[in-house]
């Protein structure tokens, strides 16, 4: 079969090529020092938009630096005892997306909140404060700045954050919380999960923001990517500082959180993908200690896999037996 990447034995043994900062973990760990340290002022509003089975809000919560946070909140509507839970991301330059992509699992019995990324398509707050450029780049957002300037940070913490609040929810179970999503929204679940290893199990698909450092050498700073070749050529034109760049890249890249995660994890992947590379994919993937299985779809790209919402859907409601 035609190849974009690696051949499948070694995608399996590949490990990465970005590098990974000296003090990673002091950094993360200190982000969420920060995020605990807030009064998150959560706040239910009750949705215009009604279904028979569930009942549905806009939650809003205070994440780091202060920016209000949106998201779609869907429990159902007959409640009693303590129920399992899900926290779905979107993929990059997207949002929360419909109420009706929520209610097969707030209809199954799990409550589920959708959480729209900050700067992107949704209704969260995006606080700015950043040198540069900034036009689409959230991967280079603060990038001149230095690291706790990431937007990316921000964003990973709000993921983690938002689990951690639905599973303060009375009508969860804090121990049967998981998380999903495709493209940003695969490499959102990898980060929520690794800052916040309460989450029971996840399912990212073809996930974004891993090994940026082999995406530039592919040639595939395209796409999603695009913005690394944008910041190189505006700002590093003789690639005077390529390799504090990458270190910085370093801070934000799933591959370096996932050894964080602790849950059962599901995930897919197309072997013909040019926007997030198998070999990305992979770096995060092996990196992950927990009870993992990959799904591989040997002729897709970064698009729908056949059956592949269906299997997760069937994943996560293995948490309803408890």
């Amino acid at each position: 079969m035609p190849i974009v990447d690696m051949p499948l034995e070694r995608l399996r043994e590949y490990t990465g090529r970005n590098p990974r900062p000296e003090d990673f973990d002091t950094y993360w760990d200190s982000a969420l020092r920060e995020m605990k340290s807030i009064d998150p002022r959560v706040e239910l509003v009750p949705s215009d938009f009604h279904a028979p089975q569930a009942d549905c809000f806009d939650m809003y919560f205070t994440g780091v630096r202060g920016a209000r946070i949106h998201a779609k909140l869907a429990r159902p509507r007959k409640i009693v005892g303590k129920h399992p839970a899900v926290v779905r991301f979107h993929g990059y330059t997207g949002s929360a997306g419909d109420w009706t992509g929520l209610l097969a699992y707030a209809g199954a019995g799990f409550v589920v909140a959708a959480l729209d990324c900050r700067g992107q398509g949704g209704n969260s707050e995006d606080v700015g404060g950043v040198k540069g450029n900034t036009l689409n780049g959230h991967i280079i957002r603060g990038l001149a700045d230095g690291p706790d300037k990431l937007l990316f940070r921000d964003i990973f913490l709000d993921c983690a954050q938002l689990a951690g609040l639905v599973m303060e929810m009375p009508e969860v179970d804090a121990t049967r919380v998981g998380a999903e999503g495709g493209s940003q929204g695969g490499a959102l679940t990898l980060a929520c999960a690794s800052l916040e290893p309460r989450i029971n199990r996840l399912a990212p698909t073809f996930p974004f923001l891993c090994d940026y450092k082999r995406v530039w050498e592919m040639d595939l700073a395209k796409d999603a990517y695009a913005k690394l070749r944008t910041f190189f050529r505006m700002f590093d034109p003789t690639h005077s500082m390529i390799d504090e760049w990458f270190r910085r890249l370093g801070y934000i890249d799933c591959q370096h959180l996932a050894p964080r995660i602790r849950g059962k994890v599901l995930m897919a992947t197309g072997l013909m993908d040019t926007v997030c590379p198998p070999s990305t994919q992979f770096a995060a993937y092996n990196k992950i200690t927990s009870p993992k299985e990959m799904v591989i779809y040997p002729d897709f790209g970064h698009e729908n896999l056949p059956g592949n919402s269906d299997r997760v859907f069937r994943f996560m409601c293995e948490m309803l037996c408890g």
